[in-house]
């Protein structure tokens, strides 16, 4: 026997997932790998081609192997212990740098250890290790009856608790199966594929029909058991960490790692009181943090825990029911859904029995939705071949973890069942809390650009560090001092309050928008909100009103349209088969005595004022089959009716003399855009068919000679004037068709044949703020895109009136065709405003229709061309597969996309993305939740569950928080560039004085690090962060990245002034005549006394100040460098035109008042305590009023430099910044005089300004389009798609004529 035990060292599992010792024992049965093999293996592995997991998803990883390697492991033993652990740290913090360091390459079928890297922009590294499991078979969804052959010869089914024994009694009874697990998920060896694969349940590769004949069984308890293996607990765990765990994570950070490393120094070299004071900052920091993502760990336990262990009935193979929890459910277990509902624990195909659902947690609407059993095909002899079964598909007959199972309905004996597809974290609800637990990281420019300025920072610390030993040493000062101070100035260039101060301001941003309704989950995101450029709102219940109001009715009789109608409820109506249509066609349903549904069918149904009765379970026990929903007309309606005495009987009689029965329904469906219901008036043979749904749809299902000749002219006319319309039809069933038929007959052979009865229109009124809403984001040139469901006329209709489209703008309308009988794609170009001019007598194209381009300098006037696109959901999908390249050309100026798909609007803002728009995107978070996670900024208007998708969740159901929620992330962004201005300049001036000190081996004292640190630094960072957003939005936009030409030049010009005026004042002292090396008995404020005591003072005085902190070069640097952090903190503080003044920020006034005061007082008027404290020297009163002098001439230098050369004069004359954040030379139109042009060439040729292609994809674009003169399509145009033989072929235009 040969043990094998897969245990790596502790430190190669940190931070990763918590991977337990595997123990397993096999029999020996081969010969050992020979050293050649090894070599070959190895050889072999340097060739391996690479394998990719979760191929073309949004988390495809590459993915190597490794196993330890002992002599590796001994030499970084070895590395750890030289390094005192930070070789041990580093490892810790680079996943590939652990493994690569303790293992050795192999095969993905030998490995030990997984290493994992996203195939993203960002190529994160991950590392697993392999686990091994042992089971009956190598793959859960086996044949069950293979599984039940294996435990049938004497060995009763269980789980394997102790494998070792297990295989001693049996050693080819189980199967080891090697797994690893990433992100909550299990990845297991697959032998097909040679790599490891994620294990599906039941929503891939099983078809309709294997549900109901395979599967629809039930699970002996052996195959039960078999599967639990490998899908683990059905449970969604947010595990909340332990404080301890936390803290050792958060401690580990490199931030407070560099943090004690600097105040280890500090206590090395006597500075007490800073490094306890920064130790309690980062205490503080430490705490706070701790507590903030203990709490959100908590919030999302809660949440997800609330319903997540239930008691639910089981139907095992037997058909025994069985109680278990919720925890124990596997894929292919049948649940039996209680008649009084429950929360959904996993995700289940509905096969027998129908339920009503609130799905509130996924869609965002708190709208009941009925769910029907899955067809089966076996049953229904029209179906047309097998179909592969797909939540998303066939999401009507799916119940989703999380949704709540409000009632059930059901045949009498036969019981509401569900066949579980998913569990645990591989349901919908799983993927949504995974995508919160592992998040993306954000990619903003912001951020990468502090990385490179922190080594900016690190690489003048080592021009420090270098010239503080060389200085060190030239003046033959002791070793272990060099070490101190050369290291010490590391610390003083890096500021370890660097993360805290660019926090801030995020920080407080947050807390405003608080203040206003907008919540935030994502802080990071704030910053990337001030980059917006393009916002996509969807348009029912953010641009619209949520609801729908009737406006009216136009029915159809002999194919001729009557006259609109503005109400249904009316005597002479009330028998007739329209008003039947509205009162059986919807999907309506009582929830405790009230009606609840969808808010459309709520309007429609409450407009002819009928009453809906449901049947009691105990009718339907009683008459041994569903009992119909039944729908009546009030009493009143009826002529005939007239008082009597008694009034039940009158109620009685009217009741039985007119009611519908809905004896089946088929839902609607968003991809057939209809439903359909089979009803019977009581008392009638027959049944009746009534089917509503989208005009040109339903038109279609119609005889022809029933649909008015002027449909299209009608329903245009509603569209445009922004009407939503839905056409009604009818049709009478043949006689033959009996209940039990009607219950299994298919839909098709029911909507087909149908007679046109008319329209309904409906009212879907504008919110009251949208115009001003979109008014200020096109004042400020944000684009404004309609991502809607709707109709494509009516959405168009809407952009007009809400100013998203102005008056005078031309509509294309692109028309794309998938190929069809040999021909290929094509997309048909019509203009919205001319599709009724189109007639025989006029085919000439008017010059009129073809939109104004107009071409400037000024990529400003980008926004003046005068078309937009509007394409619906199938033509947005035909141009993404066969005309990829038109795809950036039409988004850039493609504002309305209608009918559109929810996976098809996260392609649309991912569209957005790739043309280097930063988007935002604003829902209800019905269907947009993809959309609302894929953009920059996500902004729900719901409150529901579904809001943990985006990043941001208005209170108030208003579009109005998008320019609130911009304007603050573009001050959060200022003041985060203010701040690490600010900070830049703290440790360079700082850097600067310690360095010239350095070279007289003086430095500053420990309670003026503490001063300056404290009192001045943390001060002002944390008050000058407190201004607020501007009041309106700007067309300018904030830089998105600190490497500018515009900040560089302000935090060198700011850097140049400060170290001069320092160098000046550290040199003038020097040439003062009362200048003298100090010593104790040095008193230059009086000379005299000075003298006359000199002999008297005791010699042990010299030992105070060993490390010659006072000295007059100690004291004018300190009180210079004090008023300089104070000065460049007013300079950057800028206000207008994205913060609000400075003079507006009191306590960043008041503190800067403060500071300058004591300060001042301090200087002018010396006070013998504090200058002990802060070991400053006297120095003469009139040298005091020197510094004064330099320190008065420093603030306007710096004042001026930046509010007039940098923003008055330079940017006007070189730069000319543009609408959209990009900076470019402009030519000047009219002649120059030759002093100005030789001073534009000058400053252009010194900051290398030229007029250059924009760096931003779209603009380039639009350059590219201003001068295209086949761009944009003209009316009536074809473009055909690229023949496939032409890789380089132009798109071909065919005028149509």
């Amino acid at each position: 026997m040969s043990t094998i035990v897969l245990t790596p060292p502790p430190f190669l599992l940190q931070g990763t997932q918590k991977l337990n010792v595997v123990r397993i024992e096999f029999s020996d049965r081969g010969l050992p790998v020979s050293e050649v093999e090894n070599f070959l293996i190895s050889v072999k592995m340097e060739k391996e081609e690479k394998k990719i997991v979760n191929t073309g998803e949004e988390d495809e990883m590459e993915i190597y192997g490794y196993n330890l390697c002992h002599w590796k492991l001994v030499l970084v033993a070895i590395g750890v212990f030289c390094t005192g652990g930070f070789l041990l740290l580093l490892l810790y913090w680079m996943p590939e740098w652990r493994v690569r360091a303790t293992c050795k390459r192999t095969t993905l079928k030998d490995c030990e250890v997984v290493l994992l890297r996203t195939t993203d922009e960002f190529r994160i590294w991950f590392c697993a290790k392999i686990r091994i499991v042992l089971s009956w078979g190598d793959s859960p969804l086996q044949n069950p009856q293979s599984i039940e052959d294996k435990v049938s010869n004497g060995h009763s089914g269980h789980s394997c608790e102790s494998p070792a024994e297990e295989n001693r009694n049996n050693p080819n009874k189980y199967s080891p199966i090697r797994y690893f697990t990433h992100h909550s998920v299990k990845y297991f060896w697959n032998d097909a594929v040679q790599s490891f694969a994620i294990i599906k349940g039941l929503d891939e590769s099983t078809s309709c029909s294997s549900i109901h004949n395979e599967h629809s069984k039930g699970l002996t308890k052996e195959v039960h058991d078999d599967r639990k293996v490998f899908y683990g607990v059905n449970e969604i765990a947010v595990k909340v960490p332990s404080i301890l765990k936390l803290l050792i994570k958060e401690v580990l950070n490199p931030f407070y790692i560099f943090q004690l490393f600097s105040v280890i120094l500090w206590l090395t070299d006597e500075y007490y009181y800073y490094a306890l004071a920064i130790v309690i900052m980062s205490v503080i920091s430490i705490v706070s943090s701790l507590y903030t993502i203990r709490k959100q760990y908590i919030m999302l336990h809660d949440m997800v825990a609330a319903h997540s262990i239930v008691r639910v009935s089981v139907s095992r193979a037997n058909q025994e029911v069985e109680e278990i929890l919720s925890t124990d459910l596997v894929p292919g277990d049948i649940m039996v859904i209680p008649s009084n509902g429950t929360i959904m624990p996993c995700d289940a195909v509905l096969v027998s029995g129908t339920c009503i659902v609130n799905e509130s947690m996924l869609t965002g609407e708190s709208v009941p939705v009925t769910k029907t059993n899955l067809p089966n095909p076996a049953e229904d002899p029209k179906a047309v071949g097998d179909e592969i079964y797909s939540p998303e598909v066939h999401k009507r007959h799916t119940l989703f973890c999380g949704t709540n199972v409000i009632q059930t309905r059901f045949y009498t004996g036969e019981r509401v069942k569900a066949i579980v597809v998913r569990t645990g974290f591989s349901t919908s609800k799983g993927q949504l809390v995974r995508s919160i637990l592992y998040p993306k990281p954000t990619d903003f420019k912001l951020y990468r650009d502090a990385y490179m300025f922190l080594l900016f920072l690190v690489v003048v610390a080592g021009v420090g560090f270098l010239y503080t030993v060389v200085n060190s040493i030239l003046n033959e000062v002791p070793a272990h001092i060099i070490i101190i101070e050369s290291l010490d100035i590391i610390t003083i260039t890096v500021p370890p309050a660097l993360p805290a101060a660019m926090t801030a301001g995020i920080v407080y941003a947050q807390r405003r928008l608080k203040k206003i309704g907008i919540f935030c989950i994502s802080p990071q995101r704030i910053n990337v909100c001030g980059q917006l450029n393009l916002v996509c709102f969807d348009k029912t219940g953010t641009l619209t009103e949520d609801g729908l109001d009737l406006w009216g009715i136009q029915r159809v009789e002999n194919a001729r349209f009557l006259f609109p109608e503005e109400r249904a409820c009316n005597e002479s109506l009330v028998t007739s088969q329209f008003v039947a249509c509205m009162a059986t066609c919807h999907s309506l349903t009582k929830i405790e005595g009230v009606l609840s549904g969808d808010p459309l069918d709520l309007k429609m149904f409450e407009a002819i004022g009928w009453i809906l009765e449901e049947a009691t379970e105990e009718e339907t026990a009683l008459h041994n089959r569903i009992m119909p929903t039944v729908v009546r007309p009030p009493k009143q309606l009826f002529p005939e009716s007239k008082p009597a005495t008694n009034q039940e009987m009158e109620l009685f009689e009217l009741s039985a003399s007119y009611e519908i029965g809905i004896v089946r329904q088929f839902p609607f469906s968003s991809a057939l855009q209809r439903m359909c219901v089979v009803a019977r008036v009581l008392g009638e043979k027959r049944m009746d068919a009534f089917m509503k749904g989208a005009p040109e749809v339903i038109a279609s299902l119609c005889k022809q000679e029933t649909v008015p000749v002027d449909f299209e002219t009608i329903l245009e006319d509603y569209t445009k004037q922004g009407f939503r319309v839905i056409a009604l039809a009818h049709r009478k069933l043949e006689s033959k068709l009996s209940w039990h038929k009607v219950q299994n007959i298919n839909r098709d052979a029911i909507e087909s044949n149908m007679d046109f009865m008319g329209l309904i229109i409906m009212q879907n009124k504008l919110k009251q703020e949208t115009p001003a809403v979109l008014e200020d984001l096109h004042k400020a040139n944000i684009r404004t895109v309609m991502v809607t469901g709707d109709n494509m006329l009516t959405a168009i209709s809407v952009a007009r009136d809400c100013g998203m489209i102005l008056p005078q703008d031309k509509v294309i309308i692109a028309e794309a065709l998938p190929p069809k009988d040999g021909q290929v794609a094509r997309i048909n170009w019509h203009y919205a405003d001319t599709l009724t001019k189109c007639t025989n007598s006029s085919p000439a194209i008017n010059s009129q229709d073809i939109p104004i381009k107009l071409v400037h300098e000024s990529l400003e006037d980008l926004q003046l061309t005068k078309y937009h696109f509007a394409m619906n959901g199938k033509s947005f999908a035909v141009i993404l597969e066969h005309f990829q390249d038109l795809v950036p050309k039409l988004v850039l100026h493609g504002t309305v996309f209608a009918r559109m798909a929810p996976d098809q609007k996260t392609q649309l803002v991912e569209a957005l993305q790739n043309v280097d728009y930063y988007v935002g995107m604003c829902g209800d978070g019905a269907n947009d939740c993809g959309a609302l996670k894929k953009a920059h900024g996500g902004i729900s208007l719901s409150e529901l569950e579904a809001s943990v998708a985006s990043a941001f969740t208005s209170r108030t159901p208003s579009i109005s928080c998008v320019p609130n929620l911009i304007r603050e992330g573009r001050a959060a962004l200022i003041t985060s560039f203010c701040v690490f201005k600010f900070m830049a300049l703290y440790s360079i001036i700082q850097y600067f004085s310690v360095t010239l000190l350095y070279s007289i081996l003086s430095n500053l004292g420990d309670f003026q690090f503490l001063f300056i640190d404290l009192a001045i630094i943390l001060v002002v960072v944390f008050t000058m962060s407190l201004n607020p957003a501007w009041k309106e939005l700007v067309a300018q936009r904030p830089p998105s990245g600190l490497i500018s030409g515009q900040l560089l030049c302000s935090v060198l010009s700011q850097i140049f002034t400060c170290l001069g005026f320092q160098t000046i004042g550290f040199i003038w002292v020097k040439q003062q005549p009362w200048y003298e090396p100090w010593t104790t008995q040095a008193d230059a404020c009086n000379l005299s006394a000075a003298t006359n005591t000199s002999s008297s003072q005791p010699e042990n005085e010299t030992l105070h100040d060993e490390h010659n902190i006072k000295n007059y070069e100690n004291t004018t640097v300190f009180f210079i460098s004090s008023f300089q952090y104070l000065i460049v903190a007013i300079v950057f503080s800028k206000g207008k035109p994205f913060r609000q003044p400075c003079y507006k920020n009191v306590l960043f006034v008041i503190s800067v008042i403060v500071i300058y005061i004591f300060t001042l007082f301090i200087m002018l008027c010396p006070v013998e305590s504090i200058d002990r404290v802060l070991e400053l020297v006297c120095v003469p009163y009139q040298w005091r009023i020197t510094i004064l002098i330099i320190i008065i001439i420093n603030a306007i230098v710096s004042v001026l430099v930046e509010n007039i050369l940098l923003d008055m004069i330079l940017w006007k004359v070189v730069f000319s910044r543009d609408k959209q954040g990009e900076y470019r030379l402009t030519i000047p139109q009219p002649p120059q005089e030759p002093l100005d042009r030789w001073r534009g060439c000058f400053l252009s040729s010194l900051f290398g300004c030229r007029k250059k292609i924009p760096k931003a994809k779209y603009m380039h674009l639009a350059q590219e389009l201003l001068v295209d003169p086949e761009w944009p399509p003209k009316p009536r145009t074809t473009t055909e798609a690229k023949d496939p033989t032409q890789e380089n072929g132009s798109y071909p235009i065919i005028t149509v004529t």
